[in-house]
This record gives C-alpha cells, sequence and structure tokens, in this order.
C-alpha cells in the first residue's frame, strides 16, 4: 500500500497528542484496579479532553523512549465489552511494543492488531 496514502492519519495523530496534555494514571509496575494480577509493564494513561468509545479519554501506551513520537496504533476488539477502541503508542521501544502487544492479545476474549507507522 502506498504510505502516503496513510501521513494524513499520522499527521492528525501526531497534532492530537501534541495538542493533548498526556496523563499516565496506571504507571510501569502498578496493578490494574479491577484486576489485582495484572502488572502493568509499560506506562498507560489517556490523553486529557479527549474522547473514545468507552466514554474515557483516548487511551495511550507511553514508552521510554524520549522523542515520544506516535509509533504506532492497537486497534482492539473486546469480547467482554463488546467494544473496540484503537491505543495509541508513543515513545515506544520495538520491545514494548511487543509487551503492548501481548497484552491485548494475552486471553481469549481480547485481541489487536499492532499498526506501526511507516
Amino acid at each position: 500500500m502506498d504510505m502516503d496514502r496513510n501521513e494524513g492519519f499520522w499527521a492528525a495523530l501526531d497534532r492530537l497528542v501534541e495538542e493533548s496534555e498526556i496523563v499516565i494514571d496506571r504507571p510501569k509496575g502498578t496493578a490494574h484496579p479491577k484486576f489485582p494480577d495484572f502488572i502493568y509493564k509499560v506506562d498507560y494513561g489517556y490523553l486529557k479532553n479527549t474522547s473514545s468509545m468507552d466514554g474515557g479519554g483516548i487511551d495511550v501506551w507511553v514508552g521510554t523512549d524520549e522523542g515520544k513520537r506516535v509509533g504506532g496504533v492497537m486497534c482492539i476488539v473486546d469480547l467482554l465489552k463488546r467494544d473496540s477502541e484503537i491505543k495509541i503508542l508513543i515513545g515506544c521501544t520495538k520491545e514494548e511494543e511487543e509487551i503492548v502487544f501481548e497484552t491485548h492479545n494475552g486471553t481469549e476474549f481480547m485481541k489487536g492488531v499492532l499498526v506501526r507507522r511507516g
């Protein structure tokens, strides 16, 4: 597929991230509020004053790469909540991208695909 066709999408995400405050409400190493056995391995949060399909802010995974570039998105289907949404990956290393991918594919009830920026 022609990468130029996708550039508008990535530019829009860059703008959304640049114009939004990133709130990390689940830092790396903390437990999920409803599932205490689940420990976050990458910082997780949302973009303040945005909205996603679940009614909350747009979810973000924020990695350790200092550039904090939007590097991809996870497209998620959650069979328990019966919804889907995207989660923006910001500043994630390849290892962190793999952790995020595995996180969203670890059960039979949630599946996701990683779309990397070209």
